[in-house]
């Protein structure tokens, strides 16, 4: 099962930037932190409302980095008190996801889940850095985020297909731009050193 078919009723709505989308990302990452106990390496804030000045959903997406992905699964009762509903891997290998709603049933959280060195935490953290890096990539990003939802305000899988070749496109640029950076990085310390 895809993050699209989790919940096809969805309403497709974008909203300017909100800052407290920030706060509540810290103040909820100490929580799952305890809950999910040493298990953790660390959490980063990804998606977009980890990127000022974009419109995106008003759901927070969290990438949990852990030391070991099965034991997730023995936390599926702590992170149910804090009003997480585990998913599994719920489409993408060696993935522990988890949703989290309002009160009013409206989706608020998103959690992915892996274990330390995935190639999908590579993948998240270069398409956010690269996006906050790149501001006139990122206004695209909003405009066409914008564009899909007035254009499927009730169809969240043709929103997240309208989206689909701009993120691979932008994926791949950003992936190479991080090695680029990292490259770059070893040549200065190497410089400096001699």
């Amino acid at each position: 099962m895809s993050l699209n078919q989790c919940n096809d009723s969805r309403t497709v709505e974008v909203i300017p930037h909100n800052p407290t989308w920030r706060i509540t990302f810290i103040e909820d990452s100490k929580q799952i932190a305890l809950a999910m106990g040493e298990n953790v390496v660390t959490i980063h804030h990804i998606g977009s409302t980890a990127i000022p000045s974009i419109y995106a959903k008003p759901i927070i997406d969290f990438l949990i980095e852990v030391k070991d992905i099965a034991k997730v699964d023995d936390q599926n009762l702590a992170m149910a008190v804090l009003g997480y509903e585990a998913m599994g891997e719920f489409g993408i290998r060696d993935r522990r996801f988890f949703l989290k709603n309002s009160a009013a049933g409206k989706r608020t959280h998103h959690l992915h889940t892996f274990e330390a060195k995935s190639p999908e935490i590579k993948r998240h953290l270069a398409f956010r850095d690269y996006i906050i890096a790149h501001p006139e990539v990122a206004q695209k990003y909003s405009e066409l985020k914008r564009e899909l939802a007035k254009k499927y305000p009730e169809d969240i899988q043709g929103y997240m297909k309208g989206k689909n070749g701009f993120i691979r496109e932008v994926e791949k640029t950003a992936l190479e731009w991080q090695n680029l950076k990292f490259i770059y990085s070893n040549l200065s310390t190497l410089t400096n050193e001699s």
